[in-house]
């Protein structure tokens, strides 16, 4: 049944999106619950590298720390729920904790663009302002921006899961496997107009204005750095290039996300079932990695504890094997 009510005249939704899960599912629940522990790790990792160093307490490690907290967050909104599906017989949830969930996915992935182009104002006071970078990017900037990036998505929301309350569904079956942009084709055509067109408005301010910003904040990045000496060009290649590679592959994740819920094109059930994994696993694992591997300070203190650590599995061993 799609839609299954008790008691407490509660409507559930059920999850489409999976394929062959009745003979796959112990290996779906295996790989992606290895894919959750991994992303919790690598991302604590640098987090708490950033916060027990203090030449790391600078704006532009705190808002690569703020990015992977996001990535944290971002993932334990999706994962429990999805292993959770993996194992049970019926992949359903209720029509509240999907839209709980839908507004987190995106409220998220908002604070996500908006993190990015802060990163990227950060980088191009630094390059191209060095003077006044202190004055410019004091601790009060920080914690201000910080807390735009994380409220403004979410603030914007909040009209659409309003007037989406009172929408009736015509559909019961989400044509995924968590809740995003896909639940606004639940909804009957003739009562879901003014909800379209509010979520045109936020993508336009959440993701193309700033993505504009962003690739124009480069721009300029790039010229001035290549008008300036040798050692300029270097810290702008060595700061800014993880910034745009993780950006480029958000956005494309994002585009894929958006276009698909938005004009209902499924083409093939397995293909959209992988990809729809790939997005919600590549960047919050990658991101710690292509940080850990291009940010020459995080890199270091990187090196420095796997030095600790073996040090510390070979006193172990020695201790073991003496005794």
């Amino acid at each position: 049944m799609d839609q299954i009510n008790d008691g407490f005249n509660v409507t559930y939704l059920t999850f489409g999106g999976h394929v062959e899960l009745h003979k796959y599912r112990f290996l779906y629940f295996t790989i992606m619950l290895t894919v959750y522990v991994l992303i919790l790790f690598f991302n604590s990792t640098i987090v708490c590298l950033i916060w027990m160093h203090k030449n790391l307490h600078e704006p532009m490690y705190i808002f690569i720390a703020a990015l992977l907290m996001n990535s944290v967050l971002f993932s334990t909104n999706i994962y429990p729920q999805l292993l959770i599906d993996f194992l049970s017989d019926k992949q359903i949830v209720s029509r509240s904790l999907c839209s709980i969930q839908s507004f987190i996915y995106y409220s998220l992935s908002g604070s996500e663009f908006l993190l990015l182009l802060v990163m990227a104002c950060d980088r191009y006071v630094s390059i191209c302002k060095p003077l006044q970078y202190a004055t410019i990017m004091r601790q009060t900037t920080v914690n201000i921006l910080l807390a735009l990036a994380w409220l403004l998505p979410a603030c914007q929301l909040v009209p659409s899961v309003v007037m989406s309350a009172d929408l009736k569904l015509c559909s019961f079956t989400l044509n995924g496997i968590f809740c995003n942009n896909g639940l606004s084709k639940l909804y009957c055509m003739t009562s879901r107009t003014t909800y379209i067109i509010y979520g045109a408005f936020i993508l336009l301010t959440t993701v193309f204005l700033p993505m504009l910003f962003i690739l124009f904040t480069y721009t300029k990045i790039f010229i001035a750095a290549h008008r300036s000496c040798r050692d300029i060009r270097k810290k702008a290649a060595q700061t800014c290039l993880p910034h745009l590679l993780v950006l480029m592959s958000f956005s494309c994740l994002c585009s894929y996300d958006v276009i698909i819920a938005r004009l209902n094109i499924y083409y093939n059930k397995t293909l959209h079932f992988i990809i729809t994994l790939h997005i919600i696993t590549y960047h919050p694992l990658f991101n710690p990695i292509i940080y850990g591997l291009k940010m020459k300070e995080i890199s270091y203190h990187l090196k420095r504890l796997s030095v600790r650590f073996s040090l510390l599995i070979q006193r172990s061993e020695f201790s073991f094997m003496s005794k």
